[in-house]
């Protein structure tokens, strides 16, 4: 090679590491007061929600005014929400492709609702409000600093990321998922650095405010002999029980979203008036509380009300949940959600998750505390599309020590929920599926709206096939049993 070309390749070289350089300096200036700003919203609201939450434990009485403040929020957002209603799909439309912007006022709007909504008892989570107001913030900050195309997705992406890492503890888990839900099997690569950093950064501002997150544990597994020990390193029998709990988990995702979508739909069906949804909703929470006798389904699920409530963490127990929690819950946060209620989606999955991993757990003779851990991240993993960012989930809450079991019952769960998600304006990027008859579908949006559409025509061909049936009865009376 000539000292011409090698000086050549040399100055290359310079060049590209000196743009790596600005690269990382500009994004870190710009993010790290966006981050910042993120992380003590987020601490606030952490605040504010538990806050609320052991409010109601002590004025139980609060729970029979939900409908009255889910008719309060519905006129919040009717008067000054607007754009902001439609939440996290907002955020993640304005990503794909930029729109009418993201309002400033969806941060309050988000946190309001959603202290209210916990405060009077429904059940709901907090991840969406933590997304929301990052991406506001974020949006807000991205005005100022004059960004526009890709450097105004990549800082809403970076806002996701630290209102996600933050409102968990888990900042990881937060810059991976802000890039994988954007779109089914893929992942949006070029917002790294701000993801990464905001999500730190924003986790360290809610540490530093003193605002503690909730600790999880598994216990070391008893070391015991397992099926062919000597050909391989992992238990074969556990890993096949994973397997096949892990679809399971995949179907309870799927069971949620339909839920959501379905009970959303019926109630604009049969409610002229939009004001009556919330209403109907809160008296349905209502009556369910009743039903079961006991408020464990309510609200985060997190803390307990009373001695020996289920709860999120009561899961990772033998007999820390009845065997139908999990559908319980489902039902709950399904009718909260659909009918007008904020907050998020997120932790009651982890509850969804966590019990149905203890009542499978029993059913399978396998480690409580595992399969609480696997449920938790697995039916979050398929109902967000993102099994990465799940699996990462796991490291950081439970430990390393388990990572295998984590991504098989992340990706499996990923792949029976089929192409369903609690976000409708993910866009499916490599269907979960190579079949002609998915290859079409964009968004899952469309592929609830083709769902919808299958499930008339099955209704009509077994209502004719039901009529025909009973015609060629009749005609042929002595068909017929005395």
């Amino acid at each position: 090679m000539s000292a011409s070309n090698t000086k050549n390749n040399t100055n290359i070289s310079l060049k590209e590491h000196f743009a790596i350089v600005k690269h990382l300096t500009r994004w870190t200036l710009m993010v790290v007061p966006v981050a910042v700003a993120i992380g003590s919203m987020v601490a606030l609201f952490l605040w504010l929600l538990t806050s609320a939450i052991h409010f109601r434990f002590d004025h139980k009485w609060l729970l029979f005014l939900l409908p009255v403040a889910g008719l309060v929020i519905h006129f919040i957002y009717q008067s000054v929400g607007k754009s902001s209603e439609k939440g996290n799909n907002l955020i993640m439309e304005e990503i794909h492709t930029a729109g009418g912007g993201i309002p400033k006022r969806m941060a309050p709007i988000i946190m309001i609702t959603t202290v209210l909504t916990h405060l009077f008892g429904g059940s709901a989570g907090r991840e969406g409000t933590a997304v929301q107001m990052g991406g506001s913030i974020a949006a807000m900050f991205g005005r100022w600093f004059k960004l526009e195309g890709l450097d105004m997705r990549m800082i809403l992406t970076a806002g996701v990321a630290a209102g996600f890492g933050a409102v968990f503890g888990t900042p990881v888990t937060g810059a991976i998922f802000a890039m994988e839900v954007l779109t089914i099997g893929k992942i949006q690569y070029e917002a790294l650095i701000p993801a990464l950093i905001a999500a730190v950064i924003a986790d360290l501002t809610v540490s530093a405010w003193h605002i503690s997150h909730t600790q999880y544990h598994i216990a070391v597994l008893a070391k015991t002999p397992y099926f062919l020990d000597n050909f391989f390193h992992i238990d074969i029998l556990l890993l096949g029980k994973v397997i096949i709990a892990s679809a399971i988990f995949g179907l309870a995702s799927y069971l949620f979203a339909g839920m959501v979508h379905e009970i959303k739909s019926i109630c604009l069906k049969i409610f002229k008036s939009k004001w009556m949804i919330p209403v109907f909703g809160g008296l349905c929470i209502i009556a369910f509380t009743f039903i079961n006798g006991k408020p464990d389904y309510l609200s985060l699920g997190v803390d307990a009300e009373y001695p020996g409530a289920i709860t999120l963490p009561s899961a990772f127990n033998a007999g820390g949940a009845d065997t139908w929690s999990w559908l319980w819950k489902t039902i709950y946060t399904s009718v909260t959600l659909a009918t007008g209620f904020k907050g998020g989606e997120v932790t009651p999955l982890f509850y969804i998750g966590a019990t149905l991993g203890n009542t499978l757990s029993s059913l399978f003779n396998a480690p409580v505390a595992l399969f609480a851990a696997l449920g938790f991240i697995a039916v979050f993993s398929g109902a967000t599309n993102t099994p990465l960012a799940c699996t990462f989930m796991g490291v950081e809450l439970f430990g390393g020590e388990h990572v295998l079991l984590f991504a098989v019952a992340c990706f499996t769960a990923y792949l029976f929920s089929g192409h369903s998600g609690i976000y409708s304006a993910q866009l499916i990027g490599v269907p979960k599926v190579f079949d002609a008859h998915f290859k079409d579908e964009t968004s899952l949006t469309e592929a609830n709206h083709r769902r919808g559409y299958m499930h008339q025509k099955l209704r009509k061909y077994l209502l004719l096939f039901s009529r025909k049936h009973d015609d060629k009865g009749k005609q042929n009376p002595h068909n017929q049993s005395d």
